[in-house]
């Protein structure tokens, strides 16, 4: 049996997430901090209303982990665009109506996997997380 690294436990250094609006600011930012994480919100950076192919873009730039529910990132065109351009790396909650608590232990559960991905793979892409906390990539 082969024995986790521990690397594994924690993201790549200097790895910064940033919760997006859709998913509300607690309780994820505490939960995340209380896992050691580098958080950052989407209020403190752009307007309430700010395009998300604006804000995509200059999250991406920034080389900063988009976290977030809004799964119309992956569809629609300029959006595509902004993650393209800007190697933006992006983990969307996948299910529906779960409350900030259950949010929080999705995206909890997900890390080490995430973390995985994060080594393993540059942007740009997108990656589906389940509420069990299961992570693919799109």
């Amino acid at each position: 049996m082969q024995s986790k690294k521990p690397s594994d436990a924690k993201p790549p250094d200097g790895t910064v997430f940033f919760i997006d609006r859709s998913l509300g600011v607690e309780p994820i930012r505490t939960e995340l901090i209380n896992c050691g994480l580098v958080v950052e919100i989407h209020d403190d950076h752009f307007a309430r209303d700010e395009e998300d192919r604006v804000w995509l873009k200059a999250v991406g730039e920034r080389g900063w982990v988009v976290l977030t529910k809004d799964q119309r990132l992956r569809y629609r065109p300029l959006e595509i665009s902004a993650l393209r351009a800007s190697n933006a790396r992006v983990f969307v909650l996948t299910a529906g109506n779960l409350r900030g608590n259950e949010i929080a232990a999705a995206f909890v559960a997900a890390l080490p996997r995430i973390f995985r991905i994060l080594r393993s793979r540059p942007g740009p892409f997108v990656a589906r997380v389940s509420q069990a906390g299961h992570v693919a990539i799109t």
